[in-house]
């Protein structure tokens, strides 16, 4: 899959949370996990994650939202139950992209929803837990922008096996080609 992603949360309180959300996140390839604003104690939290994550995965731990940062053309996506926030399930996710949850029993700070450049919901009766509704946006990511087999019309697994994927020639380098390989103009 091209692109890269992470994960984080914002004002979180309880750590075994952030532990569970970051093993997924190392689980399903994160580039990075990161907190802002929170109580995160990486001890406490390893309780949870048995996958190390903060050891084999970058972990940046920011103090408040002025202090995010995010790599050039990363795209912020909160993760929120607003009335204007985008499906997921109809949501197409960025090539490079930092996913961001609230806190248990609240909402994404003013400040960082007026960060996202986008606020997905997840089509729930209710508001799930950190670590659950950040695994279903990873799993989302995964199933949408990896290369899968197509699903069947029927129950069951794929009827048709995935096909071999195949390298084109460099588009740019052969025009470039045949512009070198033009006459002059004046000819």
């Amino acid at each position: 899959m091209r692109g890269y992603f992470s994960i984080g949360v914002e004002n979180i309180s309880k750590a075994m949370n952030v532990g569970s959300l970051f093993r997924t996140a190392n689980a399903f390839g994160a580039s990075f996990v990161f907190t802002i604003a929170a109580a995160y104690r990486v001890r406490e939290g390893g309780k949870a994650d048995t996958s190390d994550a903060p050891g084999h995965v970058p972990f940046y731990s920011f103090p408040n939202v002025a202090s995010l940062l995010l790599p050039k053309g990363c795209r912020l996506v909160g993760v929120e139950i607003t009335d204007d926030a985008v499906d997921l399930p109809s949501f197409r996710h960025p090539a490079q992209a930092a996913y961001v949850l609230g806190p248990e029993r609240g909402s994404l700070s003013a400040a960082l929803a007026k960060r996202c450049d986008y606020v997905v919901k997840i089509p729930t009766r209710f508001a799930l837990n950190v670590g659950i509704a950040g695994a279903i946006v990873m799993y989302d990511r995964l199933a949408s922008l990896g290369r899968y087999a197509r699903r069947p019309e029927r129950p069951g697994g794929p009827s048709e096996p995935l096909p071999k994927h195949v390298f084109g020639g460099p588009k740019i380098r052969s025009k470039m080609e045949k512009f070198r390989q033009a006459p002059p103009a004046d000819e």
